[in-house]
């Protein structure tokens, strides 16, 4: 077992992290909460990889061969969708602002403040 991909999830959420804190600009703000959020596909398949494992589909294989997790590839596609559609919302979102108030610097945009 290697910490190679667990540390590679790490650095690719920090990356976003620090894009995050560091954005002046809502779209890229966005962008950079995609490249966070896709730290985790990266940790799922570290976490589903199985060396010299083989699909799960048992008509051609022995049944004493490794297999790959079949709930992890499930929930890193899932998270794909879920990543997708939380994308297009907040980009959706950062459209209206701009048309309502014609900017997309958050710190521009002081009449949304409490």
């Amino acid at each position: 077992m290697t910490v190679l991909p667990y540390l590679v999830a790490c650095w690719i959420f920090l990356v976003g992290c620090y894009g995050l804190v560091t954005s002046r600009d809502l779209i890229h703000a966005v962008g950079c909460l995609a490249v966070t959020q896709s730290s985790t596909y990266v940790l799922l398949l570290a976490v589903g990889y199985r060396r010299d494992g083989t699909a799960p589909v048992f008509s051609d294989a022995p049944t004493d061969a490794p297999v790959v997790d079949p709930v992890v590839q499930a929930l890193a596609l899932t998270d794909i969708v879920v990543g997708a559609t939380v994308t297009a919302l907040l980009l959706a979102l950062v459209i209206q602002l701009r048309k309502r108030h014609g900017t997309v610097d958050p710190d521009s945009l002081s009449e949304l403040k409490g």
